[in-house]
């Protein structure tokens, strides 16, 4: 099927929910954005689109082939739902899966083209976009996660006591909660000499051991991608470690991470005493 200068697809309806996009690739860190955000990317968009300003993201793709546009692409999240619009000069194929007759839906993409995306998982390929080994080229593949999660008030401090407070973007309850717990542990239990952030495989065996079910927490991709969107959520976009050059190892933007998810509360002492409380055993 191939659509026109405009497409469309049926967004939910989602109550006071909002998208969370997240964008992984093959040598490409994963890449998580909220509404009002956006990502340009290609095989060299920098040279196209200038410095880069908050809340918008420019990511150069590993491996491009020569003929690949310098922007192919700008994936833009709204308050509701997020977009594609394909900006370079040679095709692309996006496909998701959704409850529907025949199950999937694929679409080429040419220039000026754009779609809706689907919730769940998206699939982009570039055709032909990607070097191979010689002088050959591959298809060039990029996976948009699209998750709409309940948006989470923000209590004021002292309206039900500190400690009771959830962090705004953080559902209480939800994946990247237990994942703010699992990280932020030895900052909440007060072993902060010089705490170890925890592993990706640490976290997961917290998480499962605290509520049972761990989601997809056993694939350390899915962790990263955790830690990503609540560094999001403790710096603001523009201070975001994760979206700025650094030097050294990622295990010390992973303890930053942690110490500063506790001291701006996103999760608690109190929030790790009730999870501790009230474990539930993993299903056999």
């Amino acid at each position: 099927m191939r659509w026109g200068r405009t497409a469309a697809t049926r967004p939910a309806a989602r109550g006071s929910a909002v998208p969370r996009v997240v964008v992984r690739g093959a040598g490409l860190a994963s890449v998580v954005l909220g509404p009002g955000e956006s990502l340009l990317f290609g095989r060299a968009p920098h040279a196209v689109v200038g410095p880069t300003r908050a809340g918008r993201v420019v990511v150069a793709l590993p491996d491009c082939a020569p003929h690949v546009s310098r922007l192919v692409g700008e994936l833009a999240v709204g308050a509701d739902v997020a977009s594609l619009t394909w900006l370079g000069a040679g095709e692309a194929q996006l496909s998701s899966l959704f409850d529907a007759p025949g199950g999937a839906r694929r679409v080429i993409l040419t220039r000026s083209a754009s779609a809706l995306l689907d919730a769940g998982e998206n699939q982009l390929v570039l055709l032909l976009g990607r070097r191979a080994a010689g002088d050959g080229f591959a298809d060039l593949q990029l996976t948009i996660d699209v998750e709409h999660a309940p948006v989470a008030l923000e209590v004021p401090a002292g309206a039900a006591g500190d400690d009771t407070r959830t962090g705004p973007g953080l559902v209480r309850g939800g994946r990247d909660w237990y994942v703010a717990l699992a990280l932020c542990e030895p900052w909440l239990v007060g072993a902060d000499d010089y705490p170890r952030p925890p592993s990706n495989r640490e976290i997961f065996e917290r998480v499962r051991e605290w509520h049972g079910y761990a989601w997809n927490l056993h694939r350390p991709q899915r962790v990263d991608d955790a830690i990503r969107a609540i560094s999001a959520i403790a710096f603001g976009a523009a201070d975001d470690p994760f979206r700025s050059p650094h030097a050294g190892r990622l295990q010390n933007t992973r303890f930053a991470v942690a110490r500063r998810a506790a001291e701006v509360r996103l999760v608690t002492a109190a929030d790790l005493a009730e999870v501790r409380r009230t474990a539930k055993p993993p299903p056999p």
